[in-house]
C-alpha cells in the first residue's frame, strides 16, 4: 500500500470557511482521495474533508514557520 502523508481525518467541530481552488487542484484532490481510499473513488473522502488535515500537516512540518514562531514567543 502507498504510504501517504495524510493519515486520518479527525472529526472535530469545524469552523466554516469558503475557499476557491482551481479545477486542476480539485481533480488532484479527487485523485488523492481515491488513492487514500485504496484506489476506489466510491466512498473516498471529499476534497472538503482532505483540505483541513493537509493544511495542518503542512503547517506542522514547516520548519521555517516553527523556527520563526518559537523566536517570536516571549520568554
Amino acid at each position: 500500500m502507498t504510504r501517504l502523508k495524510l493519515a486520518d481525518l479527525a472529526d472535530e467541530k469545524p469552523v466554516r470557511l469558503t475557499v476557491e481552488v482551481s479545477a486542476r487542484l480539485h481533480r488532484e484532490l479527487l485523485a488523492y482521495a481515491a488513492v487514500l481510499n485504496g484506489g476506489e473513488a466510491k466512498g473516498a473522502p471529499t476534497p472538503e474533508r482532505l483540505i483541513p488535515p493537509m493544511i495542518e500537516r503542512f503547517i506542522a512540518t514547516d520548519r521555517s514557520y516553527a523556527k520563526t514562531r518559537r523566536a517570536a514567543q516571549p520568554g
